[in-house]
């Protein structure tokens, strides 16, 4: 192993990676079921943090690589990331009222110990992606071109796993508005890794984004959310829909920006010196 490692180094590291990757998703995918899957979906994530040390390990390195070593500097950007990407959809659902002229309303019945308790079941969802389009094989390939070309790959890689669904694919409305979403996403993502030097800023963002699309705001008073719209919009014209798209994903390149001047930000810098 060893000999091939050393005279073949990409090539081996990437079909090792693959390995252990697909690996650790099968195995994943055996255990977590039943009592498993219900009470902790967390193999998953833990199989994929195993593979991603091992490959680390080949190399001589440790997760600190992609900030998976437990210093408290890097643990406060978990719940940091959390609460930026719940602002940040709260700004975009904001923007498309705006837009749209939809009404924001609280929700007259909240469960909110479903609510919160869906932070326990989202988390290895965002983990488990993370781990495989922000983690060893973006760091590995950014070695190996650059940011560019990494964010590029990467970014049509995350996309195609959202878009290539047969409900997906049979509402081309959904499918414009993933394709152009996915890769913004990706980027924010990227970016807080590039810029924190952790994996725990991304999967806090991904983490507070997809909790709240799910529980902070919602389209119906179900009591699955904290806000409902009203008034909900009907895209019947292609301009006003592409609007749409152009202005919700705004708030986030924006948010992107702000992350990507982090270093310039005083507080950042004390956290840094």
């Amino acid at each position: 192993m060893k000999t091939l490692l050393n005279k073949y180094p990409t090539a081996s590291h990437l079909i090792l990676s693959i390995l252990l990757f697909s690996l650790a998703l099968i195995l994943s995918n055996i255990i977590n079921k039943g009592v498993v899957k219900e009470y902790f979906p967390y193999t998953a994530p833990i199989l994929l943090g195993l593979a991603t040390w091992i490959l680390y390990k080949a190399e001589n390195k440790s997760l600190s690589e992609i900030g998976l070593n437990l210093s408290l500097r890097n643990l406060s950007f978990l719940p940091l990331g959390v609460l930026i990407g719940v602002i940040a959809l709260w700004v975009a659902k904001y923007v498309r009222a705006l837009y749209t002229d939809e009404s924001l309303v609280i929700s007259e019945s909240i469960d909110y110990v479903s609510i919160l308790y869906a932070f326990y079941f989202i988390l290895p969802t965002v983990a488990v992606e993370e781990f495989l389009f922000r983690g060893y094989l973006f760091k590995k390939t950014i070695s190996k071109t650059n940011v560019v070309i990494a964010n590029i790959i990467f970014s049509m890689l995350f996309m195609l796993i959202h878009v290539l669904d047969e409900n997906v694919m049979q509402n081309r409305g959904m499918m414009i508005l993933l394709i152009v979403s996915i890769p913004v996403g990706h980027l924010w993502f990227s970016t807080a890794l590039l810029k924190s030097k952790t994996l725990f800023f991304p999967i806090g963002l991904h983490l507070g984004n997809n909790w709240a699309t799910r529980h902070l705001v919602t389209n119906t008073d179900s009591g699955d959310s904290i806000f409902y719209t009203m008034n909900n919009a009907t895209f019947d014209t292609w301009p006003y829909f592409i609007g749409f798209i152009l202005l919700y994903n705004a708030v986030f390149l924006f948010m992107t920006f702000l992350i990507w001047k982090w270093n310039d930000f005083p507080v950042v810098k004390n956290m840094n010196s």
